[in-house]
């Protein structure tokens, strides 16, 4: 019996558009740095400053958000309580194992205002049964993500903010983040070997909390201008 001729499989990376060209940046991989804010860090039970850990989000959990109108993202099955987190975003030109600063340092590409969205309630269970929390972070459209300001170093200050329905929910800024931007894809290539087309959430201020259906999350970063997500 002759084998079928197996399906045509064309599959497309996705994308976010860079800021002031039609260049569009390819995802190829999602990592996040975890309470890199202190007083995130205490909100979600830490203390101080603790060695960085990471969690991963597949590339096409982005949700490119335009910079001249809201995004739609859906809002996600299996949960009753989805939170907020704005960061800022690393996008890597090249990478490599074990980076000093300086190398990660010449790996930036650009960065942009992200939103780490999370299932609270799964993820809160999750934990307490001492069970990987994937589900809770790594769904579709858990990344919204706008355009790629392109730089050639990240930015250490500066204000980082979210509001729900113009009410201020998250303020902080980036010089209060616990390791720098370079600290932590320093520190992640000691895990992996980074590559073109990684992009890395820099964690969180405090101040996360839910958003329903009809929601309009702002998000703004010092220096990156800002996104508007409505959750739908």
């Amino acid at each position: 019996m002759q084998a079928s001729n197996p399906p045509s499989i064309c599959v497309s990376a996705p994308t976010l558009p860079v800021a002031g060209s039609d260049f569009a940046f390819p995802v190829r991989r999602i990592f996040c740095v975890a309470r890199n804010y202190p007083e995130h860090a205490k909100e979600m039970g830490g203390d101080g400053r603790e060695a960085p850990f990471f969690f991963t989000k597949p590339a096409d959990a982005v949700l490119a958000v335009p910079a001249n109108g809201p995004g739609r993202m859906a809002y996600p099955s299996r949960t009753a309580n989805l939170h907020h987190e704005v960061e800022m975003v690393l996008a890597l030109s090249s990478g490599g194992r074990d980076l000093s600063l300086e190398q990660a340092a010449a790996c930036l590409f650009g960065c942009a205002i992200g939103i780490d969205m999370t299932r609270r309630d799964l993820q809160a269970d999750l934990k307490a049964k001492g069970r990987p929390w994937d589900v809770a972070k790594g769904f579709d459209q858990s990344a919204p993500i706008g355009p790629i300001h392109p730089m050639t170093t990240a930015p250490t200050r500066g204000s980082i903010t979210l509001a729900v329905n113009s009410a201020e929910k998250q303020r902080g800024d980036i010089a209060d983040m616990l390791w720098s931007p370079l600290e932590i894809v320093a520190e992640l290539s000691t895990y992996f070997e980074l590559k073109a087309g990684d992009l890395v959430f820099t964690g969180t201020p405090s101040g996360v909390g839910p958003v329903e259906r009809g929601d309009v999350m702002s998000a703004a970063i010092e220096g990156l201008g800002a996104i508007v997500v409505r959750v739908v």
